[in-house]
């Protein structure tokens, strides 16, 4: 059991003097320490951590006013910036960087008054579905180490089920922050594109990249992407939450309409148990009076995944053009011209995951393929928007299975790439569209592992979101 899984919990006994921020920070060193067989962590800021827990007990006697996440201990994926300490996005070819600042999303958690302890472990520039392309070598689940633990914010996941930190702050290109959350049976959060900044994130794909959040409880969720979330000069990507587009208000007379697509749940892809579990729960959600769920087609289910990869392979060939040893990145030794220094330095410092979107991105972008394969890929994204879009105007939300399979052992997919990028079937369609996404654990479990769904709304319409999700995890699925 989690020290805490509620952040009211953390405050009470905060209040009553049961613990300060000291012996919360203690803890979590303690377990990053007992869990370090699981490589979850790349750096711990053990100084930092119990220098900011000192001066949050200090303020706690001396001020009225705390921040929204005082006392909450948060661990960092190794692709978001920390002034001062190394950011390598689990890369070789990043080896030895330091950041000189501080991504936003993570500056106003600390103005919030939370606890960075470290950075975690994840796939390398956030490419893979299991946490094992990383330089220093995979996560492995807390629950069974012969297994992966999701990716690529699998360190994420990770840190909260082994109790070395109360949440984690990763990236979702495509499922990376709610398919492990799913492996790990936690919640994990990717809110509506534009919502939190990206600036201090490395770059995989950038018109599809977020910043999300996994935490034991949605409540958890919602605090910590409302305090990220806002208006950021430094990324002309992000919304004011004041001006952000018009949702409609629900009439509370009205029923919640559920969609859910009849194809996805006869996936050949499907495990039958996470089939099963996920029809008892659309069964759940069916016999409550205020929700009505329809069954629809969806078209282009087959297309979602040859469509992603397409487009963030291409986003990728083009954003990490720049590691070259000469903008960034290491720099191989006794190169004998410039384009012997490019070959090699890239060839040492990528690794193979990374090389080979590289490759594939540039293939779609060459001039012979460029209208054969990227922009017929970008209509089929519009028309896949276009669809969801028409879906919305009836129905309040979606809902899916997170992922169609349970976590795979350690090495058992190295030699088929295209097996771990069909498990994203599921999770790259919030992406694709830049809706927001919840994965939320249901109680039944096979063997070691949870069956998590996760649920759709319409773009913008986080609020909405939370308070159903809230609803499910609180009333529905207690």
């Amino acid at each position: 059991m989690p020290l805490y899984s509620s952040y009211e919990t953390l405050l009470k006994e905060y209040q009553q003097g049961k613990t300060t921020c000291e012996k919360i920070v203690l803890h979590y060193l303690e377990q990053i320490e007992i869990s370090k067989d699981n490589n979850i962590y790349i750096e711990v800021f053990e100084e930092g951590a119990l220098q900011k827990a000192k001066a949050l007990d200090l303020k706690a006697k001396t001020s009225t006013r705390l921040g929204r996440l005082f006392g909450m201990v948060i661990s960092i994926k190794d692709n978001i910036c920390y002034q001062g300490k190394s950011v390598t996005a689990a890369s070789k070819i990043l080896e030895g960087f330091i950041s000189t600042y501080t991504a936003t999303a993570i500056e106003k958690l600390e103005e919030e008054d939370a606890i960075i302890i470290g950075r975690v472990n994840c796939d390398e520039f956030g490419m893979g579905s299991g946490s094992n392309f990383s330089t220093y070598g995979p996560v492995k689940h807390p629950l069974n180490p012969a297994y992966v633990p999701g990716g690529s914010s699998g360190g994420c996941a990770a840190a909260v089920l082994a109790d070395t930190c109360f949440a984690s702050i990763g990236t979702d290109t495509g499922g990376s922050i709610r398919q492990p959350a799913a492996f790990c049976g936690l919640v994990g959060v990717k809110p509506s594109y534009g919502s939190i900044s990206r600036y201090g994130i490395v770059a995989y794909a950038s018109s599809f990249d977020q910043v999300g959040a996994i935490t034991y409880r949605v409540e958890e969720a919602q605090l910590l992407i409302d305090a990220m979330s806002g208006l950021d000069s430094k990324d002309p990507t992000t919304i004011d939450k004041l001006t952000r587009p018009a949702v409609e208000i629900k009439d509370a007379s009205k029923k919640i309409k559920i969609a859910y697509f009849e194809n996805a749940l006869s996936s050949p892809s499907l495990d039958p148990f996470i089939k099963t579990e996920t029809g008892k729960f659309l069964d759940q959600l069916g016999v409550s009076p205020d929700i009505e769920v329809t069954a629809i087609p969806f078209q282009y289910l087959d297309l979602l995944v040859p469509t992603y990869y397409v487009l963030t392979t291409a986003e990728a060939s083009s954003n990490l053009a720049r590691y070259d040893g000469v903008r960034y990145g290491r720099r191989t030794d006794n190169p004998n011209n410039l384009e012997s220094l490019y070959k090699k330095s890239r060839t040492e410092g990528f690794g193979e995951e990374v090389k080979r979107r590289i490759m594939l991105g540039t293939f779609v972008l060459s001039a012979t393929y460029y209208d054969a394969y990227y922009t017929k890929a970008q209509k089929v994204r519009r028309l896949i928007s276009d669809c969801i879009k028409e879906i919305f105007t009836t129905h309040d939300f979606i809902v899916m299975p997170t992922t169609p399979v349970f976590p795979w052992k350690i090495g058992s997919q190295q030699d088929d790439p295209v097996a771990t990028y069909l498990a994203d079937i599921f999770t790259v369609l919030p992406n694709l569209i830049g809706s927001p996404a919840v994965s939320l654990p249901l109680k039944a479990t096979q063997q070691y592992f949870n069956v998590n769904i996760q649920i759709l709304a319409a773009q913008h319409n986080d609020s909405q979101l939370f308070a159903f999700m809230d609803k499910i995890q609180n009333k529905i699925l207690n």
